[in-house]
């Protein structure tokens, strides 16, 4: 085997946890070779994801900005019009100059990119399949870093066109006039909310007898109050039986109602590990019942010097979740510790308003019989809120009863993307209520509702 062949570490996946993971390596000094299928990096989030969805969201906020709030500033504009190519040339932009970004921090850090499908082989080995070209890398460590792909309903019968995942509603060259979403997770909200915007009459159909499930109570009843009031049909405790292309618009049909007719179907029902072909059983590599890679406290898999993180394992399907476990996975390789805090993983839902999480929630400290106060502050009460002209939603905090220990925080409202930072700093340094309260928040400022809510714990807010 030719010696450049030969790798410490070999990452199979260039998603936001690979090529954090490779580069990470890269630094710690490590000679690293990361496989990725997709011409362009980045993975899911970058290519197809996160990032082109903030696009358009961004995008379909102004729109409908333009044709609906601008005038209360006294700002007037006649004939708003929608250009659709335009935004979507736009978002691919922003998406090429990202995924191109990874491949210079690549160069600059020495890694080796491989183009091509990761197999493992055992013995330390992966062979990588382009085309009809077949090369095999040999490595000390392997990382397995694929991610996911997107789960499918029986009956549904998805052409990848008219019904299809996100990848597909992310580059519909019209605004379809009816649209039927299936699924209130994460995806189904805010494309929902795309869409919804640009013109389309969205209706969403959810399983469970709410939104947002893992989402607080409080603040999942908060947003579906919003989102319905903006215009989205959320129907919960819908059972999707089928849905299917016919002619020139698709029927969706579900248990206990008539069937529903839209021009396109995004099915939104989650995701699942992409371990597809990667010879996992050749290389003694286990799955749960849920085919997700088996793995200790430590990254590791079943079998000797084979890792994995992110998507492909147990736990929330986050791009950032699966970074700092590809960071901890490489420092603990070279430097024999590496850690992740899952109890301060933010959790983002980028419609608008927007609605962030971190910690626990208030029925997960009731189920398990922890003592915890509560303090809420609305952004109603916000001079800054008020001046944006954006209002909805609050913040709350949950601390515990007797150390007020920060346990969770849960904000609906704008910019709570943002927001969530500072309850995660606070809580990865084992903050109290008290801590927040007492520090300086800028004013006016959205942050001073974080503030407020602190306060609030000890029954002391100052502005409500």
């Amino acid at each position: 085997m030719a010696d450049h062949d030969h790798f410490d570490l070999v990452v199979i996946g260039a998603g936001p946890g690979g090529y954090v993971a490779a580069l990470r390596a890269a630094q710690l000094g490590l000679k690293v070779a990361c496989v990725e299928e997709e011409k362009a990096l980045g993975g899911t989030c970058l290519r197809v994801g996160c990032i082109p969805s903030k696009a358009l969201l961004e995008s379909s906020e102004k729109y409908h900005e333009a044709g609906h709030a601008l005038a209360e500033h006294g700002v007037q504009i006649a004939g708003v019009g929608l250009d659709l190519a335009a935004m979507m040339k736009r978002k691919d932009k922003v998406v090429t100059t990202l995924t191109r970004g990874v491949a210079s921090l690549f160069k600059k850090a020495g890694v080796t990119r491989i183009e091509g499908h990761g197999r493992l082989r055992g013995g330390g080995q992966v062979q990588v399949t382009s085309g009809d070209a077949t090369r095999t890398l040999e490595a000390k460590d392997i990382l397995i870093a694929t991610g996911s792909k997107v789960a499918t309903l029986p009956g549904v019968a998805m052409d990848w066109d008219r019904i299809g995942g996100s990848t597909e509603a992310l580059s519909w060259p019209e605004v379809p006039e009816r649209l039927v979403v299936i699924g209130a997770g994460v995806i189904g909200l805010e494309l929902g909310s795309v869409w919804q915007r640009l013109g389309a009459q969205v209706t969403v159909l959810e399983y469970m007898d709410r939104i947002l499930v893992g989402v607080d109570d409080e603040a999942a009843k908060a947003a579906h109050k919003v989102f319905s009031k903006q215009g989205l049909d959320i129907r919960t405790g819908v059972k999707v039986t089928g849905a299917k292309v016919e002619g020139d618009r698709c029927v969706v049909t579900y248990e206990g109602g008539e069937p529903l007719e839209a021009d396109r179907v995004l099915v939104a029902v989650g995701r699942r590990p992409n371990t597809d072909d990667l010879g996992l059983d050749v290389a003694g590599v286990e799955v749960d019942d849920r085919g997700r890679i088996a793995i200790d406290a430590h990254f590791a898999t079943s079998a000797a010097h084979v890792w994995a993180i992110g998507d492909v394992v147990a736990g929330p399907m986050l791009a950032h979740k699966a970074e700092e476990e590809g960071i901890a996975c490489v420092e603990r390789l070279v430097t024999g510790y590496g850690h992740v805090n899952y109890d301060a993983i933010p959790n983002i839902v980028y419609t608008h308003p927007e609605v962030a999480s971190v910690g626990r929630t208030e029925a997960q400290l009731k189920e398990d019989g922890v003592p915890y106060n509560k303090g809420s502050f609305p952004f109603l009460a916000n001079g800054r809120a008020r001046a944006l002209g954006s209002t909805d939603g609050f913040v709350k905090i949950l601390a515990h009863a007797e150390t007020d220990r920060v346990l969770g925080v849960h904000i609906v409202g704008p910019r709570a993307g943002d927001l969530i930072a500072e309850a995660a700093v606070a809580m990865e340094f084992g903050a109290s209520a008290e801590d927040i309260a007492r520090s300086c928040h800028a004013h006016p400022t959205l942050a001073e509702a974080v503030k407020e809510a602190a306060l609030a714990v000890g029954g002391r807010a100052l502005h409500i």
